[in-house]
């Protein structure tokens, strides 16, 4: 069994971990870059990763945001005096990228005096008008008699004719004539209906 993971936010953060997690000697002997900030942030990333899916809905666009914080927070590490504020500078620089990324991908909107009402449909039909006619006459189909019911629906619904429906119900033409004739008459007569039509 696979399990699923962010490919595009583990395929950008890589490079960023390899560099923030390394604490290999650099070439020419020297010692590695910040060394505390590496434990600080093995020490502190759950917590950093549950702040940054506060600000976002998607697990994935929540690791690019704590990895686009951190970045940040590794360029300014010497100037950090106080190492108590790291996780208020880290949330402050995770606030600051998230309201970037909402400007950026903000969708300008103007106010208008009227609401755009979407065109009816073909014929001048209101397609809420219809589907409530729709329901209204479903239901009192299901009110008809469970033989009436039948004929009504293999007749209209399922567009049978009235020696076809005969055939399936094993009754004469006759009878369905007369049981539908009965049945329409009673939806003609229906409250609900005349209150839709």
């Amino acid at each position: 069994m696979t399990t699923p993971v962010c490919t595009s936010a583990s395929a950008a953060a890589a490079p960023a971990r390899q560099t923030l997690h390394d604490s290999r000697p650099r070439p020419g002997g020297g010692s590695p870059a910040y060394p505390s900030f590496a434990s600080y942030v093995r020490a502190r990333q759950p917590v950093l990763l549950r702040a940054a899916r506060s600000l976002t809905a998607n697990p994935c666009d929540a690791e690019d945001l704590l990895q686009t914080a951190l970045a940040k927070t590794y360029v300014a590490w010497e100037r950090i005096e106080d190492q108590r504020a790291l996780d208020g500078y880290v949330r402050r620089a995770l606030l600051n990228t998230r309201t970037s990324q909402w400007r950026k991908r903000r969708v300008d909107e103007f106010a208008c005096e009227e609401l755009p009402e979407p065109d009816h449909a073909p014929g001048g039909e209101d397609p809420a008008e219809r589907q409530a006619l729709h329901d209204a006459m479903w239901r009192a189909v299901m009110k008809l008699p469970a033989r009436q019911r039948a004929m009504v629906v293999l007749r209209y619904y399922e567009d049978l004719s009235e020696v076809q429906t005969a055939e399936v119900l094993g009754v004469s033409v006759g009878t369905v004539k007369s049981a539908v004739s009965r049945a329409l008459g009673k939806l003609r007569e229906d409250e609900e209906l005349m209150l839709v039509r």
